[in-house]
């Protein structure tokens, strides 16, 4: 997947699910459980343990799960390439992380760095990020999307951090590409126990409300 197909991706479906866990039962039937409820883009984090692990049991799968299944919470260029070499399709970090991108970029693979100030945005999109991940965006507010994209129309943001239902759609009509949902979609309780069945019909519920 190349970064104009991701971006078309995360415009589509207005979402894509950050995992946080301490333990994933199945990523294959995490990943489908995902799709099933409209969510396509899923994002391992490297908090999970065994993390790339499950990146590459989704990848393996990803003909019968239709996922487009990525690394986040990348840190450091090591992470980045490990997570390639597993089948990362897309590489998200949490702040500015030039070796990060550059480890991307040179693998062609779409990323995402992390800002939160003005000057953070900036240079994230000096480093080639084609989007920017706004953490924490729920602290930072809706309002905030708007105001970043006075000097910086077109930029396209991805926020994330307290993303729920009830304001998802503010942030979408604030100017967000996608909104990054992590808890209240996943949450690492029903990820842990493989209540696959119940995260799907929470990311149907979600995705409905987006629409």
């Amino acid at each position: 997947m190349n970064t104009p197909e991701m971006i078309q991706l995360l415009h589509r479906d207005k979402a894509l699910a950050v995992v946080r866990s301490e333990a994933i039962t199945d990523a294959a039937q995490l990943c489908g459980a995902l799709v099933s409820g409209g969510i396509n883009a899923v994002e391992l984090t490297f908090t999970t343990p065994g993390m790339l692990t499950h990146l590459a049991r989704a990848a393996e799968t990803a003909q019968t799960h239709g996922a487009v299944v990525g690394a986040g919470t990348v840190l450091h260029a090591d992470q980045a390439r490990a997570a390639i070499d597993a089948g990362a399709r897309f590489i998200i970090a949490p702040g500015i992380r030039p070796e990060v991108a550059e480890v991307a970029a040179q693998a062609g693979v779409p990323f995402c760095l992390g800002a939160m100030s003005p000057t953070e945005v900036a240079m994230a999109l000096d480093l080639g990020s084609a989007m920017v991940k706004i953490f924490p965006a729920a602290i930072m507010g809706s309002q905030y999307l708007t105001e970043l994209q006075g000097p910086y129309p077109g930029v396209r943001l991805l926020p994330t951090g307290g993303v729920t239902l009830s304001n998802a759609k503010e942030f979408l009509e604030a100017g967000a590409l996608a909104v990054c949902v992590d808890s209240s979609v996943v949450p690492a309780a029903l990820v842990a126990a493989g209540e696959h069945d119940a995260i799907a019909r929470l990311a149907a519920e979600f995705t409905a409300a987006l629409h």
